[in-house]
């Protein structure tokens, strides 16, 4: 049996749990779970504020561990392998999204690693708070031994959900990038804008999170409750990344945008945000949204981050301390991501 902490309903905390994991099958790899980091997404979805939750519902999709067993028809693992997970564990892999290695826009939806049914119609997903996880080795990762691999897991969702609209948006060398707010999303934005070159901008509601923006590699820091800063910066950047995942009006961030600037969404909150047509068709502005990214760019991520020795800035907790984890969480009480010691289950 296998060991994990789950949600059994939306109201009451996580706790311990048993489940059986399948059997390994030719193409699948078996992952001893190290490390597991804590989504601001595992909240929402343990306490269905997006609807359709599944419970018992184990979460976790930033996955870190090493491989016990892998299926006779595995290529790309074997035991002892550092190996990753992250939000998706499967997909239809014959559309034409699935066809272009862009699994997670899979016409007939991705597999989530959680809260979700598998393809066989009634086995439900169950995640990386767990001390293992089998999973088809296309949806698994390489990591480098030589990063912290603590420090590792929240790239699988955190950086991958940031590195692939950047990338996506073309930053580079001189590309002016706005990064609004500074969590678990926004600190690997910055990170990731920086190494490519940009100008980077940390703009937040908090005046606080300037000194640990410029740690962070940010060259400049606007606080958006400064009126006259804001005017300052209005039509200024290229792109920005917004990372605001409570309710907001995408105005006052679209003003920020220059000729053509596109404002990438990143965030997700709760309530449908608001916006003015007015500021979009002024400098043929857009607004792009983008969701983690496929098997093939994550993989590229994970590699970049290995050359530029790119990790996320975390807190270890055990996982006993996981429902604490989620009230700090909610209160921005983390810089910048929350990563479970799976030793401790």
């Amino acid at each position: 049996m296998t060991k994990a902490y789950a949600a059994k309903n939306a109201k009451d905390p996580l706790a311990a749990f048993k489940f059986k994991r399948r059997e390994v099958r030719p193409n699948d790899v078996h992952v001893e779970i190290l490390y597991c980091g804590v989504c601001h997404s595992d909240i929402h979805q343990v306490r269905d504020e997006w609807g359709e939750s599944i419970y018992p519902m184990v979460p976790g999709h930033e996955i870190v561990g090493r491989v016990l067993k892998v299926g006779d028809a595995v290529k790309k693992f074997k035991p002892g392998d550092i190996a990753g997970v992250g939000v998706m564990v499967d997909s239809c892999r014959k559309c034409k999204n699935c066809e272009q290695q862009m699994e997670q826009y899979c016409v007939e939806d991705m597999t989530g690693t959680y809260n979700a049914i598998e393809r066989d119609g009634k086995t439900i997903a169950q995640g990386g708070y767990s001390s293992n996880i089998v999973t088809d080795e296309r949806y698994v990762y390489h990591i480098s031994p030589k990063l912290d691999l603590k420090a590792v897991a929240p790239l699988l969702c955190a950086g991958i959900t940031t590195y692939s609209p950047l990338r996506y948006a073309g930053v580079t060398n001189g590309t002016k990038v706005g990064i609004v707010g500074l969590g678990g999303l926004g600190h690997m934005g910055v990170k990731f804008a920086v190494s490519f070159g940009a100008e980077v901008t940390l703009i937040s509601t908090s005046p606080s999170k300037q000194k640990d923006a410029e740690r962070l590699g940010a060259h400049k820091f606007l606080l958006s409750t400064d009126k006259k800063q804001m005017k300052a910066a209005d039509s200024y950047f290229d792109v920005i990344l917004n990372t605001i995942s409570a309710q907001h009006n995408y105005k006052k961030y679209l003003n920020l945008l220059d000729l053509n600037g596109k404002m990438l969404v990143v965030g997700l909150p709760s309530e449908d945000p608001r916006t003015s047509p007015f500021a979009l068709i002024k400098n043929r502005r857009s607004i792009t949204g983008s969701m983690i990214g496929g098997t093939k760019e994550t993989q590229e991520m994970l590699d970049y981050c290995a050359a530029k020795n790119i990790v996320a800035d975390v807190e270890v907790i055990p996982i006993k301390k996981i429902n604490e984890a989620y009230e700090r969480m909610i209160k921005n009480d983390v810089r910048y991501r929350f990563v479970i010691d799976m030793s401790t289950l």
